[in-house]
């Protein structure tokens, strides 16, 4: 009995959407899912490890700010927005709240537990920012993405 090969079938390119965007609650609990769906995303656009700790902890650092300004200011408030974007080799992560406190970065004491994210985005981000709204503002933070980089389907595993 001879088999005959037959034909792949041919399945439709994917193309990886170039941003997420999600509403997450506005709570502590939050800043971990975020980080999870972002390392989650990062790995479908193809983003290595390196990279990937950096915006983890830059997008930690804006939830944490947004769910804690937005607290403080707006309890009524229950979502924060968090969205990823990935284009023309920049890494951009937003976080919007419904605070119109504007972000501080101010210089802390060494025994201080709080008060140094923003340094750190400072630090870390090729840019950051923040754009008001009529209501809030979005605090964002981008990461120049060098080397090649391809974004894969999302069903493909990740590379070696």
């Amino acid at each position: 009995m001879s088999t005959r090969a037959r034909p792949a079938a041919i399945r439709p390119t994917l193309t990886p959407s170039p941003a997420a965007a999600y509403r997450i609650p506005s709570d502590a609990r939050s800043v971990g899912w975020a980080r999870r769906e972002l390392r989650r995303q990062l790995r479908i656009w193809g983003i290595d490890a390196e990279l990937s700790d950096t915006a983890t902890l830059l997008l930690s650092e804006l939830v944490t700010n947004a769910v804690r300004a937005q607290a403080a200011r707006t309890p009524a408030a229950p979502t924060v927005g968090i969205r990823f974007a990935f284009s023309d080799g920049r890494l951009r992560l937003e976080v919007r709240d419904a605070s119109d406190e504007q972000p501080v970065q101010y210089a802390t004491q060494e025994d201080e537990e709080c008060g140094r994210g923003l340094v750190l985005v400072d630090v870390l981000a090729d840019g950051w920012g923040v754009t008001r709204h009529a209501t809030g503002k979005t605090v964002w933070a981008e990461l120049a993405v060098t080397g090649a980089v391809s974004v894969r389907r999302p069903d493909e595993p990740p590379r070696p």
